[in-house]
């Protein structure tokens, strides 16, 4: 009997996961989307601060206006919980209700971090208190905090409050993260701010082909460093007759799903201004297809992102607002096609974001 063997998976070069990748985040080219459905097809977006999210859909959405998104959430189409990696983020509401119950066992782990700081305190009544006092009326950190120390004054406050973002699904509600207001952060539960109970967390293979969809091809562990979860690989081998297989360079395994798009690694790729923490750059445990080795770790400065540039759809500087300037601080020279390129797009990003203020566009020296 001839024994076969089954051909080896092709190989995806580092341009071709760059390219693939820009395509599925809806920047390879403008996407005539809606600022929601973008939001779901992104799975959320990086909102560790208010206004990254918009900056995101500005650099992704054909016609974007920040009031677009701000509308959404005053609407409670879409919210800001922390969800993907302990962070905040800006879901729809249906991913809100369902995604928070997917990453609970990694809020668990967190919470566990902080047990010596909760030494008698009852978990469970902390969380009904936390429910109760936040569904009378929306409360700051601070108050919740004061509230939880009278009621276990020998534990530690931080991690009272850690505890009640880890038991409860806590959304900020407007006019946080509102465009062009401002507002404290103030808390409640994501089922009384939405008026309708959460969902089943949803099966992990759904949630892998969302993730494929936004962020592929990736490998296991590339997915589940963007959603801060462990022990996916099951998920994966169950998907594994429905998807396609490649390698990465270092022949780590890839799986992609079948007629996703996957661009000749030569296709152009404009410049894009990005907010800080963007989830293009922090979705995949290789983090090379958008981020080359020599600039590892200079869009960030201790545990702070700054707004980054990208140049043939890779990390290639950094940039800033300083008054009336927009400064861009390349990595390394940029041609003279790439100079005047990089000014076309601030201009038309400066256009969505500020209308009707004059900004001066700056090139800063090669940043060391």
């Amino acid at each position: 009997m001839t024994k076969t063997t089954s051909a080896p998976a092709p190989v995806l070069g580092t341009r071709a996961l760059n390219r693939a990748t820009l395509e599925r985040q809806l920047l390879l080219r403008r996407s005539p989307s809606t600022a929601a459905a973008a939001v779901r097809h992104l799975v959320g977006l990086q909102a560790q601060n208010v206004k990254p999210p918009y900056y995101a859909l500005a650099a992704r959405l054909d016609g974007f206006t920040p009031e677009a998104l701000s509308e959404l959430m005053a609407d409670r189409e879409v919210v800001r919980i922390v969800t993907l990696r302990s962070t905040i983020h800006t879901h729809t509401a249906d991913d809100c209700l369902t995604l928070r119950p997917l990453v609970q066992p990694a809020r668990d782990r967190e919470l566990a971090a902080f047990r010596t700081g909760l030494t008698g305190v009852d978990l469970d009544r902390l969380a009904a208190l936390v429910c109760e006092l936040v569904e009378e009326e929306p409360r700051t950190m601070a108050q919740l905090r004061a509230a939880l120390g009278a009621e276990w004054p020998d534990a530690d406050p931080q991690s009272l409050a850690v505890a009640a973002r880890c038991r409860l699904p806590l959304v900020q509600v407007t006019p946080r993260g509102l465009w062009g207001r401002s507002g404290q952060v103030a808390l409640t539960t994501a089922e009384h701010w939405l008026g309708r109970p959460a969902g089943p967390a949803p099966e992990p293979e759904t949630v892998v082909l969302r993730y494929l969809a936004a962020f592929g091809p990736a490998s296991v562990k590339d997915m589940q460093t963007w959603a801060g979860l462990t022990r996916l690989r099951e998920a994966f081998e169950r998907l594994r007759s429905r998807l396609v297989t490649f390698r990465a360079e270092d022949g780590t395994e890839l799986f992609d799903l079948p007629d996703a798009p996957r661009p000749d690694p030569d296709t152009p790729a404009p410049p894009r201004f990005l907010p800080e923490f963007d989830n293009l750059l922090l979705s995949h445990a290789d983090r090379t297809r958008i981020v080359p080795p020599a600039h590892r770790g200079r869009h960030w400065q201790g545990n702070q992102a700054y707004r980054t540039l990208l140049v043939d759809g890779f990390l290639a500087g950094v940039w800033k607002l300083d008054g009336q300037a927009l400064v861009v601080e390349p990595f390394d020279p940029l041609t003279r096609r790439a100079r005047g390129e990089v000014v076309e797009e601030a201009g038309r990003m400066l256009a969505v974001m500020h209308p009707g203020t004059s900004y001066d566009i700056r090139f800063g020296t090669v940043r060391a």
